[in-house]
């Protein structure tokens, strides 16, 4: 499967924005998709999965209750909405996908095998 994030751009706190991530290749049912991001000078970091059929969310502490994470199985995309942006959100996502994973493993990057290539999120303060 081929990704393509998109959707990163300059908002302030306090505002949203949505992440897009379109699959190609595959259908994104068949793929749990995670969403990663990586600030500067900080190791790539777990942002929020969701399993194979869009039932199962997980979310990282930091942006529990803030971000949400689906999928659009019809239109092979997954998506990243992200509201009440702080500053430290600022950072590249990247969202990345694997047919095969074990719930433990969805929040460690290097178990993904396929990836997206970035998208950046800059929150001003």
């Amino acid at each position: 499967v081929q990704l393509q994030a998109s959707g990163g751009g300059l908002v302030q706190a306090g505002g949203s924005l949505r992440l897009s991530c379109a699959a190609s290749g595959r259908a994104v049912s068949d793929y749990i998709m995670g969403w990663f991001r990586q600030a500067p000078g900080k190791e790539r970091e777990f942002v929020a999965a969701i399993a194979r059929r869009g039932g199962n969310t997980y979310y990282a502490d930091s942006v529990k209750g803030r971000f949400t994470t689906s999928k659009d199985n019809a239109k092979n995309m997954g998506y990243l909405q992200m509201n009440s942006l702080k500053p430290e959100d600022t950072a590249v996502y990247y969202c990345a996908a694997d047919r095969f994973l074990i719930q433990s493993s969805y929040a460690t990057s290097s178990a993904y095998d396929y990836w997206g290539q970035g998208t950046l999120v800059t929150v001003s303060s």
